[in-house]
């Protein structure tokens, strides 16, 4: 299928659980569909042990309290977090987070590969992939250069070594495509049926930043779009023109300063802005 190019194509825009991650659950799809996003993404599971999260698996008066908000608003839960394909993957931990994405009608998983053996991080994923087919959810595998998947490159290899599952997906966010090895043709060269949605922020681009460098700015301190030197406008027209669009711009300092709320309608209008000369969504456009 090619890419769609008119101008006609509608874009719809997702909050992401770091944005506005002070947010319980339904609070962040009320504050959604304040500012006029379609969905949200949820984090109910950590990144790492004791990380952040936001609470749900194991509290039904939370889920029911989302799911009302969701059908009084009519915002969609699109992502949750996260999986981690490490060494020792226990693919029955993930099992509570798969029930929460189908109660929640939630599309798409976000995966991280930490596992550096090649051959079993395809063998795992085919596996997750095979177990979420069930629950009508995608396994959205993301490059990030600090992992064992640390390009785009990466990312479509282990897919196709997995045997291209058909709820497969490669995530590019673009300050991973910014500070990785990965080029426009490399992204150009994702196969559609794999590019679910994708996320935008700004940064400052380049290779050089160390590990530890790159997780802070990944999880503190990114920059609206527009304000720093990714290839934004070359990156998301090399992506489907019609994609889901993750607005995920964490930044403490400046979401402290202005509110959540003021944060995430201040993020949500640099990334339409950004995208002006791409058809723009309807607010609540759906997914």
């Amino acid at each position: 299928m090619p890419f769609e190019t008119s101008t006609s194509v509608q874009r719809s825009y997702s909050l992401a659980y770091l944005t506005a991650h002070a947010c319980t659950p339904p609070q962040a799809l009320r504050l959604a569909a304040d500012l006029g996003y379609a969905a949200v993404g949820l984090r109910l599971q950590p990144n790492a042990p004791g990380a952040p999260q936001q609470h749900l698996i194991g509290l039904p008066e939370v889920l029911r309290e989302t799911q009302a908000v969701q059908r009084d608003t009519g915002v969609g839960v699109f992502d949750l977090e996260i999986i981690r394909i490490g060494e020792q993957f226990d693919l029955e931990f993930y099992r509570p987070l798969f029930e929460a994405g189908a109660a929640l009608n939630a599309r798409a998983m976000l995966v991280a590969g930490d596992d550096t053996h090649g051959p079993r991080l395809a063998e795992n994923y085919a596996r997750l992939c095979e177990a979420l087919a069930p629950y009508g959810i995608t396994a959205d595998l993301e490059f990030m250069p600090w992992t064992a998947v640390p390009d785009a490159k990466a990312a479509l290899q282990v897919v196709e070594a997995a045997g291209m599952p058909t709820n497969a997906g490669i995530l590019v966010d673009a300050l991973h495509f910014g500070r990785s090895n990965s080029t426009l043709e490399d992204i150009r060269s994702i196969p559609r049926q794999l590019l679910h949605y994708a996320q935008i922020c700004d940064a400052i681009a380049g290779t050089h930043f160390s590990t530890e460098a790159m997780i802070h700015t990944a999880r503190c301190e990114r920059l609206l779009p527009g304000e720093g030197s990714i290839d934004l406008q070359g990156l998301f027209s090399a992506l489907p023109a019609d994609i889901p669009l993750s607005v995920e711009v964490v930044n403490f300092e400046r979401s402290a300063a202005l509110g959540t709320s003021g944060w995430a309608a201040q993020c949500l209008l640099a990334s339409r802005n950004m995208l002006a000369d791409c058809s723009e969504a309807k607010p609540n456009a759906p997914f």
